[in-house]
């Protein structure tokens, strides 16, 4: 298999693992569920040239936006998988090491930091949010769920 597809392959695994923690985190913890309808009303401002908003939730509605949300979720895991790919190589995907794909989780938090949530009026790495803390370490943990997701699928490959 190709890198390409493999990277592919683990971004969608490492996106359904992060959705399962969140849905896991609904049921047994009473956690909200991940607003998807707020992140393609954001994508669709992108399109019309505005790109932060002081409260997305304010922004006029857009058709489809959950599904475009969804979308835009799903896109951004494959592509991080694929980066991912490209950096480590096909080597890496014959023994996948747990760290380096953890370390890469990691740092794909930024993109939700420091402009998804910006973008959407909650500040750099939540920071105009009433426990940016919180919101911090529920996103470090959901993207080490997404890395093992990732490695899960590059374990089984």
């Amino acid at each position: 298999m190709g890198v390409i597809w493999a990277g592919v392959l683990i971004g969608i695994g490492g996106t359904v693992a992060m959705d399962l923690w969140a849905l896991l985190l609904n049921r047994l913890a009473g956690q909200g569920m991940p607003n998807w309808g707020n992140v393609g009303r954001w994508v669709a401002w992108l399109f019309r040239g505005r790109v932060f908003h002081d409260d997305i939730g304010a922004a006029a509605p857009v058709r489809g936006e959950v599904a475009l949300g969804w979308a835009f979720h799903y896109f951004v895991g494959v592509v991080y998988g694929v980066v991912f790919a490209l950096i480590v190589g096909r080597a890496w995907f014959g023994d996948p090491v747990f760290w380096q794909v953890w370390l890469w989780g990691i740092v794909t938090i930024a993109g939700g930091w420091f402009l998804l949530q910006p973008g959407m009026g909650l500040g750099w790495a939540l920071s105009q949010t009433t426990q940016p803390w919180v919101g911090r370490i529920k996103g470090l943990i959901a993207h080490t769920v997404f890395a093992l997701g990732m490695w899960g699928v590059a374990l089984l490959g």
